[in-house]
């Protein structure tokens, strides 16, 4: 026996970077089956009835009070009434009824901030040496509970806390974000199949793909639980650790997201849910030497920010590593309308990329380049369009709704917050008193039970101005006719108008002007877009980000974005022996 035990003991020692290098050569084959998720209509046709009604319990659940969301460092939750606790909450809001808590969140403090980093410290060894094969276990199981069991709890933390319609919430939080963690395993898969050549006989070359050596801090917006989903899950995905700050905006899905990740598997301070304040949490933690990489989403002026203060801190010797900063941020995106094109699908499309989700994208249509031959027509039938729906594009408590059987198909709900909401209402009234604008539809805000703001069409008379440079984030469109003859200078004007080059489309039948414009506006847009709006970007189909301003054009739901998060180590290995030091030429 004790012979036996120690040959075990001896095996135990030796499994031990055997197991470790087997997490990152194990090529496993993924499921042959991962396609992009299907999204369900919620229509008025009876096959939608059920639907409807599983939702309806869900809102209902969220309605009745509110929900504690604590802190979870190293699986443990933190909450703000602890015995001896000093820290804060923070009050979540329905932005379609504001008065109406959704969820008290816990603020993390100093000592959890140093928690969690210790926490991510600890689970990282362990996690990083699971074969590939369970970590991606994790997010294919929390993709198939998200799809399946929690599916209406998603859909109805998303609608009550972000203020999306059920359609925009079953793309976000149901598509998008299963497609993220399905197509992120793929991807990793084939990034691990990706070895060197080996050409010399006798020697074998292989390539590791190292998580980077300390954690990610990741930062999620309001606006998509699938960018969170993404932010957090690629990262931990490569094996990684990661200290995730979610918006206060997106709470309660993001915390109901955190909770189906532990329910798929998750081990404990893998990810360490750290909601805050946020400039206080970033100071925490980008001054700590394993702070390794930043994965965000958000605001150019806050990521600049960011960028400046890692720099500084890499500057000043605070890192051993050059900290990976992968960011996605603001855009002001462009339709242009060239006079070849089908109108009826150029303003449909328009509708949908600027006020879906009342503009609150970063790919939303914000600026819209109409030639004067089409325009009269062309405002004509928008205005006209919104105008005999306009029940489905005045601003509404679309979930309250649907809880009680009223207008279930509402277009448009509230912008986030009343920050938001000041914001743009004051640049209607700015419109208002400007001479080189013109409000042609909308122009009205109401704040009374929600933060609600009326799709609003300005005329603009110089490209140049301002409201065609300034990023709204909210149902916003401004609109500049051009000359027909100057096509070619309109497409020049649209790549020097700003600083960003994110999102952008040419409407035209002919193939000439599509060219052309395609050319001219190459850096414009990190994704173009030919006879189609400029937004919803799918998962592995448009590999979305944009360069200039915009961010680091990594591309979130391709490959490429996954390569960020690993740090490769090349081994040689040489099976044969050499018997002395020269070389032929060395020799007479």
């Amino acid at each position: 026996m004790l012979q036996h035990a120690s040959r075990l003991k001896r095996s135990s020692i030796l499994l031990t970077p055997l197991r470790r290098t087997f997490a990152q050569l194990n090529h496993v084959k993924v499921p042959p089956t991962i396609n992009n998720e299907s999204t369900k209509t919620f229509s008025q046709t009876p096959e939608s009835a059920k639907d409807w009604d599983l939702l309806r319990a869900s809102l209902l659940k969220f309605n009745n009070a509110a929900l504690e969301i604590p802190l979870v460092i190293n699986g443990r939750r933190v909450y703000a009434n602890d015995e001896g606790s000093n820290r804060t909450t923070i009050q979540h809001l329905n932005p379609s009824n504001h008065k109406q808590v959704l969820a008290n969140v816990t603020q993390a403090n100093g000592k959890d901030i140093q928690d969690a980093i210790e926490a991510s410290k600890l689970a990282k060894k362990q996690w990083y040496s699971l074969p590939f094969y369970d970590r991606a276990a994790v997010f294919l199981k929390a993709a198939d509970l998200i799809s399946t069991k929690y599916r209406y709890d998603m859909l109805a933390a998303c609608m009550l806390g972000q203020g999306k319609n059920v359609y925009q919430a079953e793309i976000d939080c149901i598509a998008e974000l299963c497609d993220f963690f399905r197509f992120n395993v793929k991807y990793a898969s084939e990034l691990y199949a990706q070895q060197p050549t080996n050409g010399t006989k006798g020697i074998w070359n292989t390539v590791e793909y190292r998580p980077l050596e300390g954690f990610v801090y990741a930062v999620s917006p309001f606006n998509f639980t699938a960018i969170a989903a993404n932010l957090v899950g690629a990262p931990a995905l490569m094996g990684n650790t990661v200290l995730w700050k979610p918006s206060q905006y997106a709470a309660l899905s993001n915390y109901l997201l955190y909770t189906v990740l532990e329910e798929a598997g998750l081990p404990d301070g893998v990810i360490n849910f750290i909601p805050g304040e946020p400039e206080f949490i970033t100071n925490e933690l980008i001054k700590n030497p394993n702070f390794n990489a930043l994965h965000y989403t958000g605001s150019t002026q806050v990521f600049k920010s960011l960028y400046s203060k890692i720099q500084n801190k890499l500057v000043d010797g605070t890192y051993r590593d050059y900290p990976r900063i992968v960011g996605e941020t603001g855009g002001k995106n462009f339709h242009l309308v060239h006079n070849t094109a089908n109108l009826p699908n150029a303003i449909f499309n328009t509708i949908r990329g600027a006020f879906e989700y009342q503009g609150q994208k970063c790919s939303a249509t914000s600026r819209l380049y109409l030639p004067q031959s089409k325009s009269t027509e062309f405002l004509n039938d928008l205005i006209g369009t919104l105008s005999e729906t306009d029940s489905k594009f005045a601003p509404k408590n679309i979930a309250a709704s649907a809880i009680s059987g009223g207008d279930l198909h509402g277009f448009t709900g509230p912008v986030i917050h009343e920050a938001s909401f000041k914001k743009l209402a004051g640049i209607i009234d700015e419109a208002t008193k400007d001479p080189e604008l013109e409000i042609i539809y909308g122009g009205t805000y109401d704040k009374k039970d929600g933060y609600f703001i009326h799709p609003t069409i300005i005329k603009c008379k110089d490209p140049n101005h301002k409201f065609m440079k300034t990023e709204f984030f909210g149902p916003i469109l401004t609109v500049y006719e051009y000359p027909d003859e100057k096509f070619v200078d309109i497409c020049k004007t649209i790549d020097e108008t700003g600083n960003y080059g994110l999102t952008g489309a040419i409407f035209a039948r002919d193939r000439n002007a599509i060219q052309l414009a395609s050319d001219l506006l190459r850096y414009s847009a990190g994704n173009f877009y030919i006879n189609d709006k400029c937004t919803a970007a799918v998962v592995a189909q448009q590999w979305f980000g944009g360069a200039r301003m915009s961010g680091t054009n990594d591309k979130a739901g391709s490959g490429n974005i996954l390569s960020r998060f690993v740090s490769m180590r090349n081994t040689k290995e040489n099976f044969y022996d050499i018997t002395g030091y020269k070389y032929p030429s060395n020799y007479d």
